[in-house]
C-alpha cells in the first residue's frame, strides 16, 4: 500500500478560472429572461375611433380663470406666474378686452372637483358674456 501512495503524483494547483460552468448559467439565464419579458407586457386590444381632424396649431398660452371651493374667481395670465383673484365684473371686463383685441383667445376654467357646479356655470357665464368662443374645461386644478 505504501508503494502506490509514493506512486501517485501531486498535481500543481492551477491558477486559471474555469468560467465554462459561469458561460453555462449566464446562457440558461439569458434564455429564461428572454422567454419570460413578453410576458411581463400587460396590454389589451383598444379600438379608437377614427377622426379627420387635424390637431390644434395654437402657438399661445391659455388664459385660466380659477374656480377655487369658496367661488371666488381668479385670472392667470401665460406670462404671470400666480393667479389674480378678482370679482366677476372685472373678470368679465378684462376678458372682454382680450377677446376684442383677440378672436382666438383660449380659456380654461380650471376647478377642484370639490367646487358646486353651479359656481362653475357661473364662471362660465361669467366668460360668456366677455363673447369668449374657446372655453375648455379642466378639473382637480388648484
Amino acid at each position: 500500500m505504501t508503494a502506490a501512495i509514493g506512486r501517485r503524483k501531486r498535481r500543481k494547483l492551477k491558477s486559471e478560472i474555469n468560467v465554462v460552468p459561469y458561460i453555462d448559467v449566464m446562457l440558461v439565464l439569458l434564455i429564461i429572461f428572454m422567454v419570460t419579458a413578453p410576458l411581463l407586457t400587460l396590454s389589451f386590444e383598444v379600438d379608437l375611433p377614427s377622426s379627420q381632424a387635424k390637431a390644434l396649431e395654437s402657438k399661445q398660452d391659455p388664459v385660466i380663470v380659477s374656480v377655487r371651493l369658496d367661488g371666488q374667481l381668479s385670472l392667470k395670465l401665460p406670462e404671470a406666474k400666480e393667479p389674480a383673484p378678482m370679482e366677476a365684473a372685472e373678470l368679465q371686463a378684462k376678458l372682454g378686452a382680450m377677446a376684442a383685441q383677440d378672436k382666438n383667445l383660449r380659456v380654461i376654467v380650471a376647478a377642484d372637483k370639490a367646487v358646486a357646479y353651479e359656481k362653475v356655470v357661473a364662471a362660465m357665464d361669467v366668460i360668456k358674456r366677455a363673447n369668449v368662443e374657446k372655453v375648455g374645461l379642466a378639473t382637480d386644478a388648484n
